[in-house]
């Protein structure tokens, strides 16, 4: 596998179908094969393609260590008066 700096820069063209062809080093790189789920978004202006395996580990991180959803729901369903 050819090694990538985590910032890469390369040039791709929008086909008539509005494909654009990630080049095979970035998708080696980011491990993106065929059927590979990529979450696409507009961020500062730019167009930004990521694995959502990715993005969903760097969220995952975000919250961990934070309070449990599922605990403050039951805490706030028991404390309800009926």
């Amino acid at each position: 596998m050819e090694l990538l700096a985590e910032t890469q820069t390369a040039t791709a063209t929008v086909d008539s179908d509005g494909n654009v062809l990630i080049p095979p080093a970035m998708r080696s790189f980011l491990g993106i094969s065929p059927g590979t789920p990529v979450v696409v978004r507009v961020e500062s202006g730019r167009i930004v393609i990521e694995p959502l395996e990715r993005m969903l580990k760097e969220l995952q991180e975000l919250f961990a260590g934070g309070p449990s959803l599922e605990d403050e729901l039951y805490k706030d369903r028991r404390s309800d008066k009926w």
